[in-house]
């Protein structure tokens, strides 16, 4: 079922008012890939009754108050992505599409959502039931943070929108936790993974430089933001505290994160697949077109990459479902009335860490001293192709199932490093799950670039690249290698984009087509550097390349 939208779809459950209510800067889709209707789902099955008002007209009060007042609280989220990345380019341009607004423009969602719909509630309703804030843009506005857009340190969301609570991270346990506290009418400023205002700070927590010290100097800046960075690990962090004006944003530690069963159960839910009909007069939506039959295996990246926000919002802990989870929900794909025979995707942030464990991860939590994967994946790792081999095959011999493809991209470094399970793989990916072309991101091909952004060296892609061309000769396939690259990054000139030039015509064998600027987002290592122009945690001097057109004329050396 569809979480209700309006009145009448309450009073078709047999419900007069509602617990929660959702809003997103996202129209409706009710999937497994979408954060809202994760939560609702989650919050729906412990028997909460929770309603969703997507993307609301900001100028009136006519969107926000069509569902009433909710018993629990409100949930506000941007959307699937930070509102300000999905309205501008890296250059500052205005986007005219967005692939989560039904019909493709992007005419629906406001700068800084969060804050919008935030400010939009208490203009209609007084002394309303709490706001909570969630998903990726609160998640990584949650303390003071460099913001792109108006070139500034802000202060956290959670006071700049004058919410009361912010969920961050993966939120299923710490929303469930903080609604039985709500409607028990107990404290909840216990509960993990969330963060709170206090007129006091908690003597027990981490307290980073305040807000004005953190705008004001750069060192201090990157005291907090090495303290904050440090501390995104469930099993080491220590709370944080920061004096954000005459009160303390308080940042409890993060949430556990979820098992393989309840992670199974999450992605078991009944899920409709589609868009809410309310959409349906104002055309697709385009990111369907990807998402509607696709499956994740896993949360988590131990990747690390500088640039990525998957390790402070989701984790460095790979936490995969079980196979048979995975086979039931392909079977019931098979059932839905849209579906074609085809799986465009069977992954998660990277479709090669299914299956990957560490054995300290959940005893002692990620080393806080190396990278999982840089310079080298590291030899406690357990590498999980051997698993996704076997999971594949199976998804293929399942009936209606005519394609399955890995659509999420592949870490090649993974594969190529795995002497004994990665040969197979990639054969067996390359035999079966390739639709025209396989995508990997080594994002740059300077040894100093790619050491900024937590990148294994281009040796390890032209290994890749070998093996993947013989491959296709071998079994008589007709495929191709994407790869992704960044311009303008952190430590970037224009002499080095000319070398990534170069490395991509004479050793790859192809020009770029995918190649796109920075874009520094909020609470990552790369967006420090942007903004400190040091790198991390080494703290020497870069250049940064700030100009646009100097930016723009980066990317086009690459396409040119």
């Amino acid at each position: 079922m569809f979480l209700p939208t309006s009145k009448k779809e309450m009073r078709q459950l047999g419900w007069k008012a509602l617990d929660i209510i959702l809003v997103s800067g996202d129209a409706y889709i009710d999937s497994p890939h979408i954060g809202l209707a994760v939560i609702g789902k989650v919050l729906l099955n412990a028997g909460y009754r929770v309603g969703v008002i997507p993307q609301p007209n900001t100028a009136g009060p006519d969107d926000i108050t069509r569902l009433g007042e909710p018993g629990l609280f409100w949930g506000v989220s941007a959307g699937c992505v930070d509102s300000m990345i999905s309205n501008y380019t890296a250059s500052l341009k205005k986007r005219k599409d967005d692939d989560l607004t039904a019909g493709g423009r992007n005419v629906r969602r406001p700068d800084r959502a969060v804050i919008a719909y935030t400010n939009l509630i208490r203009r209609c309703f007084k002394k309303t039931r709490p706001i909570v804030l969630g998903g990726i843009e609160a998640s990584l506005r949650r303390i003071s943070h460099y913001d792109y857009w108006s070139d500034s340190v802000r202060r956290s969301v959670l006071f700049d929108a004058k919410a009361d609570v912010l969920v961050y991270g993966m939120g299923e346990k710490t929303v469930l936790e903080l609604a039985a506290c709500l409607r028990k009418k107990k404290p909840f400023t216990d509960v993990r993974g969330l963060c709170y205002k206090s007129p006091e700070k908690r003597e027990d927590y981490l307290e980073l430089p305040s807000h004005a010290r953190a705008a004001r100097d750069r060192q201090a800046f990157i005291d907090m933001f090495t303290a904050f960075y440090q501390n995104c690990d469930p099993v080491t962090a220590r709370g944080l505290c920061q004096r954000q004006d005459t009160r303390y944003l308080i940042q409890n530690p993060p949430q556990w994160p979820l098992t393989a069963d309840e992670l199974d159960r999450v992605y078991e839910l009944n899920y409709e697949r589609r868009a809410h009909p309310c959409h349906q007069a104002e055309g697709p939506v385009r990111a369907l077109e990807t998402i509607a039959f696709s499956i994740t295996s896993h949360r988590g990246c131990c990747g690390e990459c500088a640039f990525c926000s998957i390790a402070v919002h989701q984790g460095r802990q790979v936490v995969s479902r079980g196979e048979a989870s995975i086979l039931k929900e392909a079977r019931k794909l098979t059932r839905h009335p849209d579906f074609k025979g085809i799986i465009p995707d069977v992954g998660g942030p990277t479709a090669n860490m299914y299956g990957l464990t560490c054995g300290r991860w959940t005893t002692q939590g990620a080393c806080p001293d190396r990278h999982c994967l840089t310079p080298a994946p590291c030899q406690r790792l357990v590498n999980g192709h051997k698993r996704q081999v076997r999971l594949l095959e199976k998804l293929r011999e399942l009936p209606n199932i005519k394609k399955v493809f890995i659509g999420s991209g592949i870490r090649h470094d993974l594969v190529v490093h795995d002497g004994k399970y990665g040969p197979a793989y990639l054969k067996a990916v390359v035999g079966h799950h390739v639709s025209g072309q396989m995508k990997v991101a080594p994002e740059h091909s300077q040894t100093h670039i790619l050491k900024l952004m937590g990148k294994p060296e281009a040796g390890v892609l032209t290994r890749f690249a070998v093996d993947f061309q013989r491959l296709n000769r071998e079994l008589d396939k007709d495929q191709y290698l994407t790869c992704y690259f960044i311009a303008a990054y952190p430590g970037c000139t224009l002499a080095d984009m000319m070398a990534l030039k170069r490395f991509a015509r004479e050793v790859l064998g192809f020009k770029p087509q995918q190649v796109q600027i920075f874009t520094p987002s909020p609470s990552t290592v790369a967006t420090l550097m942007y903004y400190t122009e040091q790198s991390f945690p080494e703290a020497v001097p870069l250049f940064v390349e700030k100009n646009l057109e100097k930016k723009e004329a980066q990317k086009k050396t690459l396409l040119s």
